[in-house]
């Protein structure tokens, strides 16, 4: 549940905050009766992103035995790298994000008329929507679907509310510390993506085991009990993990702490006076 609501939490602020920016610049422009078909981009990218949810999930509920592993395991690594991309992106890229788009509803208003600005906001609201479908689809396997609905539907609602408060305020406000610590979070939870995929993989025997339980500490923290399940749904937690399963998930912590930090280093170099 606490997976499902973060996700849908920043994927919904993310789309909130793109059909804000459109709004914002055709207020400015004094072109608010323009939004219409913005509005109907965004229920429309909506809608298919509803109908690719329900045929993801009828695709793998028609799965069973070693092909439904082999689904779970394909999905949850799919999903753990699109998150990982997704969060990288919006910290070298976000910045520029809110500039590009609103020259765009500039040259849609100009030139484009309600068509362009229909596929502005569809093919905005679509992209973040496919991912949360993808992210919601791999939380589901590690949790109850009916948490995973309540938990994605509440981290929906509150984002709705808070970018309708963010256009309302007619602001900037600065929302890049909270996608610094959704970011911290999601690639906890991208960590434990991988590692479930990768036990999914071995069960389906795709992959080899080598060590088949480095410790089991079920016995203080049992993965199937409420305290085990809520780590299980949010970082992947495992009471008797495989020794490719922690390699993985250290690995992929290790490779992501070092890729957050290069872009630093870099600038620095770049930055110091040649002699």
């Amino acid at each position: 549940m606490i997976a499902a609501f973060l996700i849908t939490l920043r994927e919904g602020l993310e789309a909130a905050l793109i059909v804000g920016i459109v709004l914002g610049v055709l207020r400015k422009l004094g072109r608010a009766d323009r939004s219409r078909p913005v509005w109907t981009g965004v229920g429309a990218a909506v809608a298919a992103s509803i109908i690719a949810g329900l045929a993801l999930n009828a695709l793998g509920v028609a799965f069973e035995g070693r092909g439904e592993e082999i689904f779970e395991g394909l999905a949850m690594l799919l999903a753990a790298g699109v998150l990982t991309w997704m969060i990288f992106w919006m910290q070298r890229q976000g910045r520029h994000v809110q500039v590009e788009l609103e020259s765009d509803v500039r040259r849609a208003v100009t030139g484009g008329g309600a068509w362009a600005l229909f596929s502005l906001a569809f093919v905005a609201v679509l992209r973040e929507g496919i991912e949360t479908v993808l992210f919601l689809t791999a939380a589901a396997f590690s949790a109850a679907p009916a948490q995973t609905l309540i938990g994605g539907t509440l981290g929906l609602a509150i984002a709705v509310v808070l970018g309708w408060l963010m256009f309302a305020a007619g602001k900037r406000l600065d929302v890049r510390a909270f996608f610094r610590v959704t970011s911290v979070l999601l690639i906890l939870f991208a960590a434990g993506l991988l590692a479930h995929g990768v036990h999914e993989l071995q069960e389906a025997a795709l992959l080899p085991t080598f060590v088949e339980h480095v410790w089991d500490v079920n016995s203080i923290v049992d993965e199937n009990g409420a305290a085990g399940a809520f780590l299980k749904a949010l970082f992947g937690y495992n009471g008797n993990p495989s020794l490719l399963e922690v390699f993985s998930y250290v690995a992929y912590l290790v490779t992501i702490s070092l890729l957050a930090v290069r872009p630093t280093g870099q600038r620095r170099i770049a930055s110091a006076p040649s002699t």
